[in-house]
């Protein structure tokens, strides 16, 4: 499956614009770890733009979440981004670094759009490493953002400080993408 096959099935599958985002978002972060960990940048980014293909369906039934998106994508991806797609909503316990990946990058993207929104600008551009480790440390700062499940970064060898590095490079170069 190209990336805009993907993306077209996303846009099929899923109706809220921010959650189209939130995939791309996952995408582009899902690709600047495959190049820092010299792993395959397409798959690692279908994976990501694909996690969360089935939400619509599975909003009210979060036990369903993952297996519809296995179910609908069927034989058009490989096993290993299917397998990526059940872990980061933990449906399978992550042990490749692509399942680790994802599922640290999940709450992630959304963790740096909250810190983007609550600056005047309402901009990716205003946001620094700093400014998300302090926000971090706030338990009421983007609460639906699982601090745990973000430190799991840790499992494929980068420190929060690197991980989000990383992360926030990748956002901000889609920002236009993505509004922000």
């Amino acid at each position: 499956m190209t990336r805009q096959e993907a993306l077209e099935l996303l846009k099929q599958h899923v109706s809220n614009k921010n959650l189209v985002n939130h995939c791309i978002a996952c995408e582009a972060i899902m690709k600047r770890l495959a190049k820092h960990f010299g792993e395959d940048e397409e798959v690692w980014g279908l994976a990501g733009l694909l996690h969360d293909l089935d939400y619509d369906y599975t909003k009210d039934k979060p036990e369903e979440h993952g297996y519809k998106s296995v179910e609908i994508l069927g034989n058009s991806v490989s096993e290993e981004i299917k397998n990526a797609i059940l872990a980061h909503c933990e449906k399978k316990t992550p042990e490749t670094l692509m399942e680790k990946a994802l599922y640290a990058v999940d709450p992630t993207s959304g963790f740096i759009v909250a810190a983007a929104l609550i600056k005047p600008e309402k901009k990716l551009a205003v946001v620094d490493v700093e400014f998300l480790k302090n926000r971090f440390k706030e338990k009421g700062f983007a609460r639906g953002a699982n601090r745990e499940q973000m430190k799991s970064c840790e499992n494929i060898g980068l420190s929060l400080e690197e991980f989000y590095s990383l992360s926030l490079e990748a956002m901000k170069s889609i920002a236009e993408e993505i509004g922000l």
